[in-house]
């Protein structure tokens, strides 16, 4: 099988500071990648040279066989790219549906609003938004405003779906819910990179997990060997919890 996605000693900088250093990676059709690490790890800047907002100081950036480290934003979400975003901030003015369907407009070329909005309406239904579809933006919780997001992303029809912290804030209820959106949007086989701060979450998520320090990837591999890797342990989750998992891996 053929990578999606290959990053080649990728590194960024900006005004002399290495944010990203030398990062390697590659990610099969289908996985589904937890990316973690401290504050100021590097992890949305990785994120965002993936899906062209930064271009790469260094190295290259390879998916689905085509270079796109130099490609614009727009390129690569027609290739097949999607990302959502930490601050969730949806058009205030637009109704929820129209907010997808602008997502829909913008990634398919002489698409007419009424095929956009019944693609829209698709992937609110899809989200659990489909109730409230004419309600302004503005009027969300953030679980919806989460939801939203992850329901404009999926109406540019992805192969891969970068989710940066889209847990963020939520009560265990809604993070559930969260949990069972992201299954479902794997299981229409799109490969995804979860950014994420909470543990439970990428145990539960994620068969591989990448560790960002510093700008460095210092650990890649199967979630359960990553969580027992020394260096993850001492630059981010601490002994106190490499213990407890440890101890719920033996339950």
């Amino acid at each position: 099988m053929s990578a999606l996605l290959q990053l080649h000693d990728v590194s960024k900088s900006f005004a002399g500071v290495r944010a990203v250093n030398k990062v390697s990676l590659t990610l099969q059709p289908g996985e589904i990648v937890g990316l973690i690490g401290p504050n100021g790890a590097g992890k949305t800047t990785l994120v965002n040279l993936i899906t062209g907002v930064f271009p790469a100081s260094e190295g290259s950036i390879v998916f689905d066989g085509r270079v796109i480290s130099k490609m614009a934003p727009h390129q690569i979400a027609w290739a097949g790219i999607a990302r959502t975003f930490q601050v969730v901030q949806p058009f205030p003015d637009l109704s929820v549906l129209d907010n997808v369907a602008a997502g829909a407009m913008f990634c398919r070329e002489d698409q007419t609003i009424d095929t956009a909005r019944a693609i829209a309406m698709e992937c609110l239904e899809f989200t659990g938004l489909a109730a409230i579809a004419n309600n302004p933006g503005s009027t969300l919780s953030l679980a919806n405003r989460k939801k939203l997001e992850l329901a404009k992303s999926l109406a540019t029809s992805p192969r891969l779906l970068l989710l940066d912290e889209v847990n963020a804030g939520l009560n265990p209820t809604e993070i559930e819910n969260a949990l069972k959106v992201i299954r479902a949007i794997a299981d229409r086989g799109i490969t995804i990179i979860l950014i994420e701060h909470l543990m439970k979450v990428v145990t539960r998520s994620c068969s591989r997990v990448v560790v960002l320090h510093n700008g460095e990837l210092i650990s890649d591999g199967a979630t359960e060997t990553v969580m027992r890797d020394e260096r993850v342990v001492e630059a981010y989750l601490g002994p106190k919890y490499a213990a407890k998992f440890k101890l719920e891996a033996t339950q």
